[in-house]
């Protein structure tokens, strides 16, 4: 990519409009402003509404006075393909634009991608100046849509990780993006039918695996501290005086809560997938609602904490043990 680049492309609502890149992109700009475009919240610029005859060979020329070079996309304005995209997908979808003029931005938008695909990939490995989102207003999924590298017409799309899981790079359970189509209601299928179906088991799975492995190092770190009581001495064999064990046991609950809060944040949405409308094994249902009511104590406990003034450690520690212990500790 050119130093500065101007890349235009077509609206429905605006007519051209163009988007500034390269490491120099402030020479674009520098061009788009002298020939009279306008720039909008998300960055992209518009051909001025009032009139004065401002011409993509202006632009031209201001351009090359700039540094800059302008190219026209064979596709339609990334913004339009994603409200067209979101305008048939079930729920409500809002749709943003972001401008990635340089490198850098680009670069920060890998780690918070969660995708074990060709999306991924590209993000580590090719220029993408430019992309959409769109948002689940009620559900919170949000969705990264660009244009695929190396193809005239095709996109990709994958999604950033969910809320309290959003450190998901490199993470195994990452969903794999897809390739959608330039049709919008072909593409919102495919959206629809395999993309957010593969999201939702990646986050069942991936929630899965949070607390599985918060719930095993409790366990472990409660069989060490269990094996210090049980012989009155430190693991090499140092006796221990009841103060220090007093101080153990109090290290041991306080560590034990702050891990358990994991499980506070991901267990209500995974038992709420879990619990059946009916099941053949009447202890199923026996067993998620003790864990149901555990969660329910854990989180009445974190607002106290938190919002409703001092709790004396040792209530807290008292409050929590009986919760964190409800839940099965082995993987």
């Amino acid at each position: 990519m050119a130093e500065a680049q101007i890349i235009l492309s077509h609206s429905r609502a605006s007519g051209i409009v163009a988007i500034a890149a390269g490491e120099q992109y402030p020479w674009a700009h520098t061009a788009l402003a002298e020939s009279r475009f306008q720039r909008d919240d998300e960055g992209v610029y518009h051909l001025p509404s009032d009139g004065t005859g401002t011409t993509v060979g202006d632009l031209v020329a201001s351009a090359k006075r700039h540094r800059a070079s302008v190219h026209t996309s064979s596709r339609r304005f990334i913004g339009d393909a994603a409200s067209d995209l979101a305008s048939q997908l079930p729920g409500r979808w809002h749709t943003s634009v972001h401008i990635y003029s340089h490198p850098t931005w680009q670069e920060d938008l890998v780690p918070w991608i969660w995708d074990s695909g060709e999306l991924g990939r590209a993000l580590q490995s090719e220029r993408i100046p430019y992309a959409a989102t769109l948002t689940d207003t009620v559900q919170g999924t949000m969705l990264l849509l660009v244009e695929r590298p190396g193809h005239q017409l095709d996109y990709l799309v994958g999604a950033f990780a969910p809320e309290g899981l959003e450190e998901g790079y490199g993470d195994p359970h990452a969903p794999r993006s897809i390739v959608l189509p330039p049709f919008a209601g072909r593409a919102a299928q495919a959206v629809a039918e395999r993309y957010l179906p593969s999201y939702e088991q990646a986050v069942h799975a991936r929630r899965t695996a949070s607390i599985a492995a918060v719930l095993g190092d409790i366990r472990s770190e409660r069989d060490t501290w269990q094996a210090m009581v049980d012989s009155g001495r430190y693991s090499d064999a140092t006796p221990l005086s009841a103060a220090a064990l007093g101080t153990a046991t109090e290290e041991f609950l306080d560590h034990a809560w702050r891990r358990f809060l994991t499980v506070v944040d991901h267990a209500p949405k995974l038992i709420d997938r879990c619990r059946p409308a009916s099941s053949p094994w009447p202890d199923d249902a026996v067993t998620l609602s003790r864990l149901t009511g555990a969660v329910a104590d854990a989180e009445a406990l974190l607002d106290e904490v938190r919002y409703g003034g001092s709790v004396p450690p040792q209530e807290r520690r008292a409050r929590a043990w009986p919760v964190i212990e409800t839940w099965p500790h082995r993987r």
